[in-house]
């Protein structure tokens, strides 16, 4: 009697294995209700521990609302450290968006931070992450390192710089360009849509492309998004929960007198 191969839990990477592009957001803001919502419209949510208010029981909490839809959870750490990256794995976060990546030894670090030995130094010990996916411990183990998101964001010259070694590093899922700090790694925040600052971020999305990785971003607009999907892109953050929310309230008020 044979046993049928198992189901990945994630299903990011089958979408971008054929080209479809998948849309989702940035959860800066402590709520499991907020989860709740936007995990009816996303194929993904990225928990923010690296910028926001947001502690490890609350991105717990967060992990789990998206139970029950086709939302995969993610997680963003502060720093490109496994220790950082091991917890949010072990609670059912099926990917690691690590930021500040500059250099190969960069992303080889990120990288084995996901998988478990030979591939990798994960440590052993998702406690939680089996009750949020409804599957055995043994199941869960069986496919971690696939499930596992390794997404890498591109914000700093040195990594444009270093684009062509940063993507040749076996392991990255996902390489993301993060356009706030690549302008302000060139003194240029606040401007993302300064020459120079575009420059940049053409010649890591040239890197990125070529490399066959699949690439994402953030597309302030539709006709913005329409474009980077013409161009490839496949994960693309339609924003950050509180921009949506500003977006929203915009909205609503359009077209009252007041």
């Amino acid at each position: 009697m044979t046993t049928a191969p198992l189901t990945p839990l994630n299903r990011l990477r089958k979408a971008w294995r054929d080209k479809r592009p998948t849309f989702g957001a940035i959860a800066t803001i402590p709520s499991i209700q907020t989860v709740q919502i936007m995990a009816q419209s996303l194929d993904w949510i990225i928990v923010d521990l690296e910028h926001g208010p947001i502690d490890l029981g609350t991105a717990h909490a967060m992990i789990v609302a998206t139970s029950g839809t086709p939302c995969v959870p993610m997680v963003r750490i502060a720093a490109n450290e496994p220790h950082l990256a091991k917890a949010p794995m072990d609670i059912g976060a099926l990917g690691i968006n690590f930021p500040m990546i500059c250099n190969r030894s960069d992303a080889q670090k990120a990288a084995r931070s996901v998988r478990y030995p030979p591939k990798g130094d994960r440590l052993w010990g998702p406690f939680h992450a089996p009750f949020r996916w409804g599957v055995t411990m043994n199941d869960y183990m069986a496919t971690a390192d696939d499930d596992m998101v390794c997404m890498i964001t591109i914000e700093h010259v040195d990594a444009v710089n270093r684009i062509d070694e940063i993507m040749a590093t076996p392991g990255i899922d996902l390489a993301v360009i993060g356009s706030g700090d690549l302008a302000t790694s060139i003194n240029k925040r606040g401007l993302p849509d300064d020459p120079e600052v575009v420059a940049l971020m053409q010649r890591a999305e040239e890197g990125i492309m070529k490399s066959g990785v699949p690439i994402g971003g953030v597309a302030r607009t539709a006709e913005q998004a329409n474009a980077m999907i013409d161009r490839g892109y496949l994960a693309l953050a339609l924003g950050f929960d509180w921009s949506l929310f500003q977006r929203g309230i915009a909205a609503a008020f359009a077209g009252i007198k007041r």
